[in-house]
């Protein structure tokens, strides 16, 4: 039998997306006092949260097909006006009967039937929808080179509290104060990429001084992971998702 390289090649691809589908939908499970928290890395700074029968999507992008396998949104928070953090075609396909939960900026580059079924929440406010308490942290730069990309008050980062847990979802931002005054987070998704957010040596000496028990560094595309895990301080558990 004459061996067909293409064929094989293109058997091991299958493979590999099946896999790393599976691990996708298998999802990173955390005890909560109302069961597990589930999360679902989907790519960059997408992904999925399952608790309590709700299912909140993070800055869906990517086109519905992405998201294949996972349950349809209950909630959906947007973090920013870029594309790697809003994209309508993606929110049109996914969106359904969902709670969209956005800073102002965002809402007013949606779509009106999207902007109907989205919510305003200013930094600093919260909100209690679904059994999850919302809170909008700011998210901005710091760094003079770097102003350009986040005023701040324009976009939101969140504290979700659910289940007696504390879950913490950086957006794009630097080391900002009130990411360091943090308190009690159980579970962190921290961006860094230069030149949009911050370098790996802040990511993680944020992260030290706020101290979560768990931290997800995302939105990461072209930085140095293993630097950044290997600054972060002893009873702080790094856990790498499948994001790229």
């Amino acid at each position: 039998m004459k061996f067909n390289s293409r064929l094989l090649t293109a058997l091991l691809a299958v493979a590999l997306s099946a896999t790393v589908n599976a691990q996708m939908l298998t999802g990173d499970k955390i005890p909560t006092d109302n069961g597990d928290l589930t999360i679902h890395p989907v790519s960059h700074a997408s992904f999925v949260m399952e608790w309590d029968g709700k299912t909140i999507y993070v800055d869906p992008v990517g086109g519905v097909g992405a998201y294949d396998g996972l349950q349809r949104p209950d909630l959906i928070l947007l973090t920013d006006i870029h594309g790697d953090h809003m994209d309508a075609a993606t929110l049109e396909g996914i969106a359904g009967n969902s709670l969209i939960i956005a800073p102002a900026a965002v809402k007013e580059q949606l779509p009106g039937s999207i902007q109907t079924r989205t919510m305003i929440l200013d930094n600093d406010n919260n909100v209690d929808r679904l059994g999850i308490n919302v809170a909008a942290i700011p998210m901005y730069n710091l760094t003079e080179e770097r102003l350009q990309f986040h005023d701040k008050g324009r976009g939101n980062g969140y504290v979700l509290t659910m289940g007696g847990k504390r879950v913490y979802i950086s957006g794009d931002t630097e080391d900002i104060p009130e990411m360091r005054a943090l308190e009690n987070i159980d579970v962190a998704f921290v961006c860094f990429n230069l030149p949009y957010t911050m370098t790996e040596s802040q990511a993680a000496s944020a992260v030290n001084a706020f101290k979560p028990a768990i931290v997800y560094p995302y939105h990461y595309r072209g930085s140095d992971l293993a630097l950044f895990t290997g600054m972060i301080e002893d009873g702080i558990e790094v856990r790498e998702g499948a994001w790229y």
